[in-house]
């Protein structure tokens, strides 16, 4: 039996996951961090701690869906406590993804900006897309709800960045995430990346190929976080005896 440890237990994702350990095979919940309390009740037989160190000691993986600034906490411990991570929280700063890359020397760590098949798949697909479609302008656009606190999403850079290798270029030197005013005509490696936010929107991703005459637009909707946390879980499974290294969800889902 797997014994899973959830880090960011208080947030949408962190109470599926708890919800989803109940039933999931060979799993079960062994412990949540929480930085002040749990504002939900829980297994008494599961530790609930403040503590870094304890946390980690009661656990054989660990799953994170947090903030940015929790999640290098949680990267700083494990280096001291090396365990399986499975890392969710998007927005990380160039010093966290330092710091994850580093970390992921002396365990196996899997990040992924989102833990969904489909996004796997439709990363790949738009890998393709880009590099077949030579001339075709690319634009991204991602929906969320109102409470998301990064933007673009995590999901839309990386899909930028899989957009980008297919051209062989680079995201940070291309991308564009607003236009306004007389900014002048659109360039030739230009790739847009623009967030909306309003509502319930779980996520809705959509990257467009667009050409004189035609163009093709992918999309992929998340109707339930259920989609992060059971994907989360899965990757959990398959990561838990492998080698120190950095990982994808495209790694274990083999798509």
């Amino acid at each position: 039996m797997i014994k899973v440890g959830v880090f960011g237990a208080n947030g949408r994702v962190g109470k599926l996951l708890i919800d989803d350990l109940k039933v999931t095979n060979g799993m079960s919940l062994s412990s949540v961090f929480v930085r002040n309390s749990l504002n939900f009740s829980i297994d008494p037989s599961v530790l609930v701690t403040k503590d870094i160190k304890t946390f980690l000691d009661a656990c054989d993986i660990i799953v994170d869906f947090s903030l940015p600034e929790a999640c290098e906490a949680l990267l700083e411990g494990a280096m001291q406590t090396p365990k399986p991570l499975v890392i969710g929280t998007t927005g990380l700063s160039a010093h966290q993804l330092n710091l994850l890359k580093q970390a992921s020397e002396s365990m196996p760590i899997l990040y992924a900006t989102n833990m969904s098949l489909g996004v796997a798949l439709l990363n790949k697909l738009v890998y393709q897309a880009a590099a077949a479609l030579e001339g075709f302008d690319i634009e991204i656009v991602e929906m969320h709800h109102r409470h998301k606190k990064d933007a673009p999403s995590g999901t839309a850079l990386t899909l930028g960045e899989s957009c980008a290798r297919g051209r062989g270029l680079d995201l940070d030197k291309v991308r564009v995430s607003g236009r306004d005013g007389n900014i002048g005509e659109r360039s030739q490696d230009e790739i847009a990346v623009m967030a909306l936010r309003g509502g319930d929107i779980v996520g809705r991703h959509t990257v467009g190929f667009y050409n004189d005459g035609e163009f093709i637009e992918l999309n992929h909707t998340a109707t339930s976080r259920n989609t992060f946390s059971k994907g989360a879980l899965r990757a959990a499974s398959w990561l838990a005896d492998k080698e120190a290294g950095l990982y994808s969800i495209s790694d274990c889902l083999e798509v």
